[in-house]
């Protein structure tokens, strides 16, 4: 018979361990000799949560949301988070009515604008199993199964590169996060092969046609960039030697890598990457190559021989979220010696060793990139190649592809729109002729006011310019006529 005190104690922890789980009505319902108690209140939020899922992903032309300014978003919804809550039902409806039409969706047909996004449906619904499976994603000891799907999924990405058979990689949070965690091993590298590199600023090579991120990611390592400038529009070998030529004797020391770009954000520009290749060989550097967005046309036979040289990398990136139909945030990062890696970014902790299960020693993403805590974030995607086949995957990567040719074509037969230059991977680039920034801008803003498009205006070459990135495969030749109807 327990006394008095661990009745209390029981009573408390029952208490606790239903913390978040109080219902205000209780329906008791019999399941062989066991009683469930079941929240109604969560029952009917989840319907409405899952009705609402159901309906977004099966509408391929979601309303066109807009931006709010705070004040007008508080003035509107009011204090969310207060001492007792407002309720799930409440703070739902706040989000669907009021919130959600404050966002712009990235899967709309007719949004061309930056990098936009095509997760598939499964993709989208198994996002939904990854967070209700609530898997820790760091290490195999706590998520083996979740592990498997991730990795099943990134052995087909790294076919994709050419890569070595040994190569291999990880899921990370995008493509910045990637870039990081390979200049990173990267830089690491080159001071485990000379002591007297350790504690010199390192310096790294790449153009001006590089993404942001590398820039950024220098800062964050506390590395100097030089940035190449290049005679056409690729970065190629001989400019990458030219430029190294040009370096101090002192510069040349502390030089550790090279980025190189495959399909440029702005433009879709692939650098000569088997001319760069020679020269990293040759002057024993580490070559990044940074395919965050048009890392997808990789599957694309199409164009596939424009990335020759990929497969003598040290390290890709590669963002599942952009042209991989996965949902944010889902990029990855690919090393030819994972070995390099792991020694760069594998973490110890006394707590991180003790439980040893006869089943926990498998591959751990957190050895491999900069975070530790992570999601299975590669999970949705595995799910979505599993269901459709990569065949579709190619397809799908084709036509956007095809899209960007048949609005180049259609450009070219308008009296009054110009081409800058031909389309290239899923971007194209032209301009409307005798229209100035503020034009371009209010023809922007006008179309997504109204709901219509996203669109976005860019500059090449101190020009202002229409840019439109195709993505979604659901995008029509309809939409693009009418997108180009509504600059006349």
């Amino acid at each position: 018979m327990k006394n008095k005190d661990s009745q209390n104690e029981l009573s408390a922890t029952q208490q606790e361990s239903n913390f978040f789980h109080k219902p205000k009505h209780k329906d008791m319902i019999t399941g062989g000799n066991k009683m469930h108690t079941i929240d109604m209140d969560l029952v009917e939020m989840t319907l409405d949560v899952m009705k609402y899922t159901i309906d977004r992903i099966s509408n391929i032309t979601p309303e066109m949301g807009a931006p709010k300014k705070e004040e007008d978003l508080f003035r509107i919804v009011g204090e969310t988070i207060t001492p007792e809550g407002i309720g799930g039902e409440n703070a739902f409806k706040l989000f669907r009515d009021v919130l959600v039409k404050a966002t712009v969706p990235i899967d709309h047909p007719r949004h061309l604008a930056f990098v936009p996004a095509a997760p598939t449906r499964a993709a989208v619904m198994f996002d939904l199993v990854t967070s209700a499976s609530s898997i820790h994603g760091a290490y195999w000891m706590e998520g083996a199964g979740g592990i498997f799907c991730e990795n099943q999924a990134m052995k087909w990405l790294v076919s994709l590169t050419g890569l070595p058979s040994s190569a291999f990689g990880v899921f990370t949070s995008g493509g910045t996060a990637a870039n990081l965690s390979a200049l990173v091993t990267a830089r690491e590298t080159w001071r485990e092969q000379n002591s007297e590199n350790v504690g010199v600023k390192s310096l790294l090579l790449t153009s001006h046609g590089a993404h942001s991120s590398v820039q950024a990611m220098a800062k964050v390592m506390d590395s100097d960039v030089v940035m190449i400038d290049c005679e056409e529009e690729n970065l190629t070998g001989r400019e990458l030697q030219n430029a190294i030529n040009e370096l101090e004797e002192k510069d040349k020391k502390r030089l550790f890598a090279v980025v190189a770009t495959g399909g440029t954000t702005n433009a879709g520009i692939i650098d000569e990457l088997d001319t760069i290749a020679d020269v990293c060989a040759k002057e024993s550097l580490w070559m990044h190559v940074d395919c965050a967005y048009g890392g997808g046309a990789l599957a694309a036979l199409s164009v596939r021989h424009f990335f020759k040289g990929i497969e003598r990398a040290d390290s890709i990136t590669i963002d599942p979220h952009k042209w991989l139909f996965s949902p944010y945030d889902c990029g990855a990062v690919i090393y030819k010696n994972l070995e390099l890696a792991k020694k760069a970014h594998s973490q110890k902790g006394a707590y991180l060793d003790i439980f040893k299960d006869e089943g926990a020693d498998g591959f751990n993403p957190a050895d491999y990139q900069i975070q530790l805590t992570r999601r299975v974030r590669g999970m949705p995607l595995w799910f979505s190649l599993a269901m459709h086949g990569t065949n579709k995957y190619r397809q799908a990567i084709e036509r956007g592809i095809e899209l960007a040719k048949i609005a180049e074509e259609k450009v070219k037969e308008s009296s009054h729109l110009e081409l800058i230059r031909p389309a290239s991977l899923s971007v194209v680039l032209f301009k409307r002729n005798a229209w100035t920034p503020e034009q371009y801008r209010d023809w922007t803003y006008k179309n997504h006011r109204e709901g219509f498009a996203l669109v976005t205006p860019t500059t090449w070459k101190g020009e202002t310019a229409v840019r439109f990135c195709f993505i979604n495969p659901d995008t029509t030749e309809v939409d693009i006529d009418k997108i180009l109807d509504s600059l006349k």
